[in-house]
């Protein structure tokens, strides 16, 4: 049974007892019926993490916490290598600078994403191909995937949407065939697994984001994960400014110098504090938003059942982490209605992608046309997320489902 109190019980800095600012923050909120789409997770214990950096003075990166922070990354997700990085979007850089990609080249992703994986193609001079989804999962679909093969494909870049796999076997098949590479933008997908094996650490190259939005945070932050020496050599100097520093100080070199073409990819020792707590609690927070996932799904079946909304589905190959809960609309108009009215009573509902090919520059730039993907469309017409974080209340959770029938079945 969900709690009726926010699961943040605990007493904490800046002189003041946070739970009871915190309860009288909530109760002003729940005057007003504010419930935002997230709200990251904070324990005393991130607090004492960073003033622990602080008071030590070093505080710039690739220092003692980074890793060990990476090393526990690499037990987690089972994955030799892994490095931090200030974000996805620059572990997706690292990525695709790691394959060589030239002009003219390709690399096939869906228009259903964030544009950080198309950009990291566009700035090697590369060409995001893009594909058209699942309906099941809203992943790139493999079928339609292998008819955008040419000769000029390279790879593939596959984003995990909601922490639910890609069909991983039908990808990598794919590319044994055709001889490409696959990329991982599992920026959702921290906790989740493919048939046991963690998101990220299946492909070539995995990519995760510590974002403030995602499941776990240090506020901006990221990871490389690899199972390739040969890849994990190329994106240390890359995350090194260009240079083999990475190597120097684990003193296999004299001195380091300049060795490549690269940037500065590597997080503070602050935000590495930050994350290597938000770990330890990784599988506590996904369990707490599975409770309010599969609350939202038992009590919205009957929407389902009567044809007004589709809900999630999620395979059997796939362990989710909960990472977001939407629900499908039957059009625009409609989504745009129910989004309409929850915000007015304070839920913080919302869409999400708009898909890459039809925006200005998928259009102008690329040469899209908007008709060219109409799943991809329709599902960003019509998805709705729902609030998802583990300090919802009972009473908070009851009041969204309340109030998602009502305007449903209003509407």
């Amino acid at each position: 049974m969900l709690k009726k109190t926010p699961f943040l019980e605990t007493e904490y800095h800046f002189g003041y007892n946070p739970k009871e600012a915190w309860e009288g923050l909530m109760e002003e909120k729940r005057k007003d019926r504010f419930i935002p789409l997230h709200r990251p997770y904070f324990t005393p214990e991130e607090e004492e993490a960073v003033l622990s950096v602080l008071k030590s003075t070093r505080i710039g990166g690739n220092g003692p916490i980074t890793k060990k922070v990476e090393e526990m990354l690499a037990k987690l997700t089972s994955s030799p290598y892994a490095l931090l990085t200030t974000s996805c979007t620059h572990a997706l850089e690292m990525g695709v600078m790691c394959f060589n990609i030239s002009p003219g080249d390709e690399v096939i992703l869906p228009s259903f994403a964030f544009v950080s994986a198309a950009n990291a193609i566009v700035r090697e001079g590369g060409k995001p191909v893009f594909a058209e989804i699942d309906p099941d999962t809203l992943n790139l679909d493999p079928k339609d995937a292998e008819q955008r093969i040419t000769k000029k494909t390279r790879g593939f870049i596959l984003i995990h949407y909601a922490g639910i796999p890609c069909d991983m076997d039908a990808f990598k098949k794919l590319a044994e065939k055709y001889g490409l590479f696959i990329i991982e933008d599992a920026a959702q997908g921290i906790g989740a697994r493919y048939k046991g094996k963690h998101l990220g650490a299946i492909g070539d190259v995995g990519c995760i984001s510590f974002h403030e939005t995602k499941n776990i945070t240090c506020g901006e932050g990221g990871a490389f994960l690899t199972g390739r020496e040969d890849l994990f050599h190329k994106a240390e100097i890359i995350r090194e400014k260009g240079t083999n520093r990475s190597a120097f100080l684990r003193g296999e070199i004299d001195k380091y110098s300049w060795a490549g073409v690269g940037s500065s990819f590597i997080p503070s020792e602050l935000l590495a504090a930050l994350l290597e707590v938000q770990l330890k609690r990784l599988e506590m927070v996904n369990e707490r938003r599975g409770r309010i996932y599969h609350f939202y799904r038992e009590r919205l079946s009957e929407l389902e059942k009567k044809g007004k909304i589709r809900l999630p589905k999620i395979p059997d190959y796939a362990t989710p982490n909960y990472h977001i809960f939407y629900f499908l609309m039957e059009n625009e108009e409609l989504t745009d209605k129910v989004l309409g009215r929850l915000r007015s009573r304070g839920i913080g509902a919302t869409f999400h992608f708009v898909p890459l090919h039809s925006s200005p520059y998928g259009r102008e730039v690329l040469g899209y046309r908007e008709e060219d993907f109409p799943l991809t469309n329709r599902v960003s017409r019509s998805l709705i997320r729902l609030p998802l974080f583990p300090e919802l209340t009972e009473e908070e959770i009851n009041y969204i489902v309340e109030e998602v029938k009502r305007a449903i079945l209003e509407v």
